[in-house]
């Protein structure tokens, strides 16, 4: 539902979402704050040179005891992504629905045990997925995150006038 408020020139325009966070919500914001801050290469990286190293204590005839502290590496740092959003998701799931508002004034989330405002002041910009826009917070490493899933709007034209608020503002 959108609400157009009087003083269009500070954009109080407003853009309501709700809806239950979910593991993959939560997934997406922390694959792309990696995107941001290459952690995706890094991950890459470290992920390439274990399995090759594994690879090749295999072709040189060292056991498989030998072998499984590099798979084991390779499996904790391909699965590190995961296991963040599992952490975060067992923190939010227990809220229930989320109720978003996206302003002029900032975002604001509201479940049935809290609410949460946050000033544009707060955010640093936002990337969009195919199904989620991501706002990213404005510390260094990008600790906060707030995931919009796009199947929280409640009509289909909502997402342009989300991107515009975006676009204004974040």
């Amino acid at each position: 539902m959108v609400h157009q408020g009087g003083d269009t020139a500070h954009g109080t325009d407003t853009v309501e979402l709700a809806f239950r966070p979910t593991r993959g919500d939560i997934l997406a914001g922390i694959r792309v704050r990696d995107r941001i801050r290459k952690l995706t290469l890094v991950r890459g990286a470290v992920i390439a040179l274990f399995a090759v190293f594994g690879l090749w204590m295999i072709y040189t005839g060292a056991g498989f005891v030998s072998v499984l502290p590099q798979w084991l590496v390779v499996l904790l740092v391909w699965s590190l992504p995961r296991v963040q959003a599992n952490h975060v998701f067992r923190t939010v799931e227990w809220q229930g629905e989320f109720r978003t508002t996206v302003s002029g004034d900032g975002v604001s989330v509201t479940t049935d045990h809290c609410t949460l405002t946050q000033r544009w002041s707060m955010f640093r910009g936002y990337r969009e997925t195919r199904d989620h826009l991501v706002l990213l917070s404005r510390d260094p490493n990008i600790l906060c995150l707030e995931v919009l899933p796009k199947s929280g709007l409640r009509a289909p034209e909502d997402i342009d006038r989300l991107r515009a608020l975006l676009d204004r503002h974040a």
